[in-house]
This record gives C-alpha cells, sequence and structure tokens, in this order.
C-alpha cells in the first residue's frame, strides 16, 4: 500500500496489552459496524442487550455506551469518513480489507466527530489491526493514515462541509422527490444527534418541569438535557410517561376523542400509540403478528398501568367478530425517517427494499379498510420519506377501486401542524421541518381513509 509521500511509517508498539480500557468497546463497534455495512444486519439487533451481538453483550454499561456511541456516529457520519480516509491513501484499500476498513472508519469517528483522546483512538486502531492476522501487515498504514489524519483535522473537516452525509441512492432520490434544497437540508439534519420526546399521561406542563423538558405544541414533551438512563428519570417506573418522537405521535392524536369507539391498533408494538389511543378514550384492541414484540407491548402497557386487549395474530389473517370503528396501521416501511436514530437504514436498505415495502403497504392498508364498518375511519401512517411508501399508496388504492375515500381526520386540522398538510389533507413531515421553531422531527406521513361501500 502506497501512502501519500508526506506521511511516515512509524513501527506500532506491540507491547500494550488487547483488554487495555476501551478496545473491546471499539473490537465490537468495529465487528458490528462490519454486520451493517457488509451483511445487511439492522443495528438494533445487534445491540440489544439480551439476544444482540455477542461481543457487545460482553461488554460492561459503560464500553456499552461508547460501543454505541462508535457506531452510531460512524454510521451518521459514514460518507465523510469515506471521504477523509481516502484523502489520506494514494489508493482504495485493497478488496480483501474490508475489516481493516471499518477499524479505520471507528477509529476516524472518534478524530473528526468524537471527544475521545486522539491518541487513543490511533493507538487501539493499531492494536486492533496487529491482533487481526489478515491486517497485521497493514498495523504500520493505519497509524500513518490516523495520525495524519489528527494533524490535519481542521482541513479535513472543513473539506467534508460539502459532502453529502447520505449515500448516493438516497440523495439521489430525495433529489427527484424533494428537490436539491429540501434534500440537502434533510441530509444535514441527519447529522443531529436525536432528541428524546415523551408523551405523557396528565400533567403536562408539571412534568415538563420536573424533567426539565419543553412543552411542544403537538402535546409532546421535548427533554432539553436529559441525562442517564431514561428507565431512571422520574416517573417512568410509575407509569407516568412513555418515550414517543414528536411526529410519531401525530397520527394517534388525529383520531381526537375516542370515547366509546372500538379501535384496533395494527402492527401495535412497542406501543406508544396504542397507549395514546387508549388515553384518548378508545375501547382499543392491539394486534401483533410477532409474539415477542406483543410481550414487549403488554409489558409496557403494565407499566403505565393501561389496558387493551392484545391479540398475536397476522393482520392478513385476523378475522374479528365485529367490525371496528377505526383502525389505525403504522406500517411497516423502510424508515428513512427516522434515520437519525437509526442512521443504519441507509446502509442496509437501498431503493429495491422501498418498492418492495410499498407492495407490503399496499396490501395491508387494504386489509385495514376491512376491519372497519362502513363509515368507519383508517388513518395509515409510516416513517419513510418515501412517496411510494406514503402517497403513491394511497393513490394506488382509490384507483383500484379500495371502498374508501379521502376524509379528513377526526381531530380537523390543528393549527399547529397546518405547515405539514399537503392539498390532500394529508400530512408529511421531514426531518428538516421545523415545529415551533426547533428541528428534530422524524420523516412521517398521515392520511385518514373513510370505508364507503362499493
Amino acid at each position: 500500500m502506497v501512502l501519500n509521500n508526506d506521511m511516515k511509517r512509524t513501527a506500532p508498539n506491540k507491547d500494550r496489552p488487547n483488554d487495555k480500557p476501551g478496545y473491546a468497546a471499539r473490537a465490537a463497534a468495529s465487528k458490528i459496524l462490519a454486520a451493517v455495512v457488509d451483511r445487511k444486519t439492522p443495528l438494533d439487533g445487534m445491540i440489544d442487550t439480551e439476544h444482540g451481538n455477542p461481543a457487545y453483550r460482553a461488554l460492561g454499561p459503560a464500553d456499552r455506551a461508547l460501543c454505541r456511541a462508535l457506531v452510531l456516529t460512524t454510521l451518521r457520519h459514514k460518507p465523510m469518513i469515506d471521504q477523509a480516509i481516502a484523502s489520506l491513501l494514494d489508493r482504495p484499500l485493497p478488496g480483501g480489507a474490508r475489516a481493516l476498513s471499518h477499524v479505520l472508519a471507528i477509529a476516524a469517528a472518534q478524530i473528526l466527530y468524537l471527544d475521545v483522546p486522539d491518541h487513543s483512538a490511533v493507538d487501539i486502531a493499531v492494536e486492533q489491526a496487529n491482533a487481526d492476522p489478515r491486517n497485521k501487515r497493514f498495523a504500520g498504514l493505519v497509524n500513518a493514515v490516523l495520525r495524519g489524519m489528527t494533524r490535519r483535522k481542521a482541513k479535513i473537516l472543513a473539506e467534508l462541509e460539502s459532502v453529502s452525509p447520505i449515500p448516493d441512492w438516497f440523495a439521489e432520490r430525495l433529489s427527484a422527490v424533494y428537490g436539491a434544497d429540501t434534500a440537502h437540508a434533510i441530509g444535514r439534519a441527519q447529522l443531529q444527534p436525536p432528541t428524546i420526546d415523551i408523551s405523557v399521561k396528565s400533567d403536562l406542563e408539571g412534568w415538563a418541569a420536573r424533567l426539565g423538558g419543553t412543552v411542544l405544541s403537538t402535546g409532546t414533551i421535548r427533554l432539553d438535557a436529559p441525562s442517564g438512563a431514561v428507565s431512571d428519570m422520574d416517573g417512568f417506573a410509575e407509569g407516568e410517561w412513555w418515550v414517543q418522537d414528536a411526529a410519531a405521535a401525530i397520527p394517534a392524536t388525529l383520531f381526537g376523542d375516542l370515547t366509546g369507539q372500538r379501535v384496533i391498533d395494527l402492527c401495535a408494538a412497542p406501543g406508544g400509540k396504542t397507549a395514546q389511543l387508549i388515553m384518548q378514550g378508545g375501547q382499543v384492541t392491539a394486534l401483533e403478528r410477532s409474539k415477542s414484540r406483543l410481550r414487549r407491548l403488554e409489558q409496557n402497557l403494565a407499566r403505565l398501568q393501561l389496558s387493551a386487549e392484545t391479540i398475536a395474530a397476522d393482520m392478513m389473517e385476523y378475522q374479528p367478530e365485529t367490525l371496528f370503528d377505526a383502525a389505525l396501521l403504522d406500517a411497516p416501511c423502510s424508515s428513512t425517517g427516522t434515520a437519525r436514530r437509526h442512521p443504519d437504514v441507509f446502509w442496509t436498505k437501498d431503493f429495491s427494499d422501498i418498492e418492495k415495502l410499498a407492495e407490503v403497504q399496499y396490501a395491508m392498508a387494504r386489509r385495514a379498510l376491512d376491519l372497519v364498518r362502513p363509515g368507519g375511519i383508517v388513518i395509515f401512517s409510516n416513517c419513510s420519506l418515501d412517496p411510494l411508501e406514503g402517497e403513491t399508496v394511497v393513490e394506488r388504492l382509490l384507483a383500484d377501486g379500495a371502498p374508501a375515500e379521502r376524509a379528513a381526520f377526526p381531530a380537523g386540522r390543528p393549527d399547529t401542524l397546518a405547515p405539514f398538510f399537503d392539498a390532500n389533507g394529508a400530512i408529511r413531515t421531514t426531518p428538516a421541518a421545523q415545529l415551533d421553531g426547533k428541528t428534530g422531527l422524524d420523516g412521517f406521513y398521515a392520511v385518514a381513509l373513510r370505508r364507503i361501500n362499493r
């Protein structure tokens, strides 16, 4: 491997043990990054404390937090990190050096974007290379590249300002749908750390004051500077509130008062929207195909001291004895609107996944209409930014003769959401949008459909 001429190889220190503080967290982060990028494995499953990646589960709490921060930061800035590394090489890494590329990327994320001592990032990356027979011959290269990065950090960061933080396939799709300026704004918004938003059962202003949060006009509390584990915060164990992004909380609120109505929450886990529907007065049935996810929903409702009928069933096969007055279908999707929280979606999915998921959503929305009585309302929503998974699904349903018509949301058109309504009465938010002058919304789509007789 040829280095830039002004970069000097430095012999790595081989005497340091691999159990030094931080080594295991960085080694686990490199393995998890490889699984996301090379094998398109979703990140959430790998950082699950019970069933996740073995290297992650072997870490203590502090190292798990470090590992998560390393992987999330690397994925969030991956195009910039790749460009930074490439700028310090005369030619690309060989095709067989994929594991090495992930070691370099994790180290570069620390140098460029995290408050980690540069020498620690460099030294442990060199040790990782030395510990892997495939990469040992590249240890000197790792040392030189990363030390060069520490010396040129300010210049590199300035050059990276023009690099899009999202992959080309998605950047091109965003530009085609929203235009170049909005696409750029959405891309930059993905770099912001996600907020922690919560929904409360009661006393909105009181809990905002107690938890140090701000009440948004949609009725969500945004925590201003949370510290420590969410489960340790005041009111969590007592079931006074639950974590729910401000945008994710919108669809259920659009039903308004549900007193006396039978409502089914389709694809209900983990239960945040179910809780909302209960609090709005509905007699709620929560349907979830996955038994493990349904157990999680039941645990969440138990903590919140809320009650709903819970059923483990596939909505495509479920046959209720009596049709419902209303249904909420928060459909599975590409999740591109949640990339601030889940930056792995850009690297585990591509446009073909969006097309496939749009077909799934069409079938599910069509089935949801069969589960409500004539005149009943279905709110169809998802957290995709692509209209193929939103507007196009609805247009296709209506064109194909589904027993539906567009309807106003039962709650009307709240003034605070006016900027997000489209000409057809649906709502779409993006990470570039502002609510109450604040950024930090997930991308979301929601529309109301009324069942009619055909």
